[in-house]
């Protein structure tokens, strides 16, 4: 089985969530626990009916990386990242 990451972002009236990996796949929901079973749902879904279509699988290939945030926020000059 293949595994996709799997974007959550909290909106103005609930969340919504994607997969990098599977373009014009999406979801939403009131809660962090119904928009998850909802792109599940959803990613099973757009799959089967590209399947269905004889379109190829995308494969997994969005890699998660996580970066620290600053407790202390620092000038930056301009131009600089």
């Amino acid at each position: 089985m293949k595994k996709y990451l799997i974007i959550v972002e909290k909106t103005e009236t609930g969340y919504s969530a994607f997969s990098p990996d599977v373009p014009g796949c999406g979801s939403t929901g009131d809660t962090k626990e119904e928009v998850e079973r909802n792109i599940q749902e959803a990613i099973e879904f757009h799959l089967e009916g590209l399947r269905q279509e004889g379109y190829d699988i995308p494969e997994p290939s969005t890699i998660l990386h996580t970066s620290t945030s600053l407790l202390k926020p620092r000038s930056v000059s301009p131009g600089s990242c």
